[in-house]
């Protein structure tokens, strides 16, 4: 992990830009005076399915992937072979193996290995850094919100667009996979479940409902990550100094598809309603972290309780992220997006060949020729004009409507349609069309030859 030191020594002294992501959110803008994001996300950590919506090849547990390993049987195969299945038995095979969280899964890693083995044309990534499966979700029935299921579904859309552009495979589900993991819980044997549907994935890469990408070029890092188990935005020093629960946020992270990670779940999850030691937790989570603001155990809380006392058997392997928004708190995005817009228009006025027509294929072409236009825009943070990555609306429920008492409903509508709109932007510019205004969804114009899109 990327612990208080190592973070700023062996990670930070990489690039100045990875001293700026450590500085870009003091101890001071972080707290928003101390209660306010400790307020915010206490209503953001109710926005998943509840049931009653009112509201080379080293298996342990090490960087190489088992996609990598496998892939030295695909020889001459060059894309996914989806009728080869053979009849050799595998772990789907074996009646003790369960989806569920109630019954540990061993060895892993060298049944995936084995499955990978038979199936070498899916042993290999895209794009290189392991396949990447994208899973959401929300609650199983009606919001009780007005516009909650259009806003729902203007997210999931966000989410297709992004893994269609980058070849990322996606998973969204809407049922409660087990009764009594309620809430920010519930995302926990969605994961477990995925895993194993899809051992070709070497990342599960879990997005909260209420979270948008905001810079639909972006590609996630994953070369940064090879000798880590578990990304998670986050600061070290909020973990390790403060103990404060809202070092990190659980709403966005990536997980390896390895036994490292199962067992990782197991003990996390433990903490959660259907341990018989749930009230247990919650009172020691408070008893840590002297700024979260509820009793009840909840899993981001319990996160960086396993790093801070159980640093020794899970740290090494998570890695914090704070150089990019992995995901970012939208009130501090949305007012800047018209701002950065016009940034983007700007370059692209003046250099023509960024507003030269392309197949949406061809995306990575943009970007990569984009980056140099982009130097000294920062990290996608805050003081930065470079798009940011993923925008969580944490605390304000689209679904229930619920929103934090902070801010008004309004001003999480309307921020939600901007961040929309500023990211559907750039995937109409490739279909011929733009918004004009962000604040307008239902008004697009086609986009004239040679013209810059933002």
């Amino acid at each position: 992990m990327v612990f208080p030191a190592d973070f700023e020594n062996s990670q930070m002294s990489r690039s100045s830009t990875r001293q700026k992501a450590a500085s870009f959110l003091s101890d001071g803008v972080m707290f928003l005076g101390g209660g306010l994001v400790a307020l915010l996300l206490v209503w953001s950590l109710g926005s998943f399915t509840n049931p009653n919506p009112s509201t080379t090849p080293n298996f342990s547990t090490t960087s190489a992937t088992a996609s990598d390993d496998a892939a030295t049987s695909r020889n001459t195969i060059t894309d996914d072979n989806l009728l080869h299945d053979p009849p050799d038995p595998t772990f789907y095979d074996d009646l003790e193996l369960t989806y569920t969280l109630e019954k540990p899964i061993k060895n892993w890693n060298g049944k995936r290995k084995r499955w990978l083995q038979l199936h070498p044309s899916l042993a290999t990534g895209r794009g290189g850094g392991g396949r990447v499966l994208l899973v959401s979700g929300s609650q199983p029935s009606m919001c009780q919100n007005p516009i909650g299921d259009h806003l729902l579904l203007r997210f999931f859309k966000n989410k297709v667009d992004y893994c269609r552009i980058h070849g990322c495979d996606i998973f969204y589900n809407n049922v409660l996979l087990h009764p009594k993991m309620f809430a920010y819980w519930a995302k926990y044997p969605v994961v477990r479940a995925a895993m194993i549907a899809h051992p070709e994935a070497e990342w599960i890469w879990w997005v909260d409902s209420d979270a948008a990408f905001t810079d639909m070029d972006f590609k996630l890092p994953l070369e940064r990550y090879k000798n880590h188990n578990l990304v998670i935005h986050g600061w070290a020093h909020l973990i390790f100094q403060n103990k404060s629960w809202v070092g990190l946020n659980a709403g966005v992270f990536l997980i390896r598809n390895c036994q490292w990670s199962m067992d990782l779940m197991d003990r996390w999850a433990g903490m959660g309603p259907q341990s018989p030691e749930y009230e247990k937790w919650g009172n020691i989570q408070r008893s840590i972290f002297k700024d979260k603001l509820f009793p009840e155990a909840d899993d981001q809380t319990g996160l960086a309780y396993l790093i801070l006392k159980e640093r020794e058997k899970w740290a090494e392997k998570i890695y914090i992220e704070s150089e990019y928004y992995l995901e970012g708190y939208w009130a501090e995005i949305v007012g800047n997006l018209d701002d950065i817009k016009n940034q983007y228009m700007e370059i692209e006025k003046r250099v023509r060949s960024l507003r030269r027509r392309r197949a949406e294929k061809m995306s990575e072409s943009y970007t990569t020729m984009m980056e140099p236009h982009l130097k000294g825009s920062g990290n996608g943070g805050l003081g930065s004009w470079r798009r940011p990555f993923v925008t969580h609306f944490a605390g304000c429920e689209p679904c229930t409507g619920n929103h934090n008492e902070l801010y008004s409903g309004e001003s999480c509508w309307k921020g939600m349609e901007k961040a929309l709109n500023f990211a559907d932007n750039q995937v109409l510019r490739n279909f011929g069309y733009t918004r004009p205004d962000l604040l307008n969804s239902s008004s697009v114009a086609p986009l004239l030859f040679d013209s810059p899109a933002g």
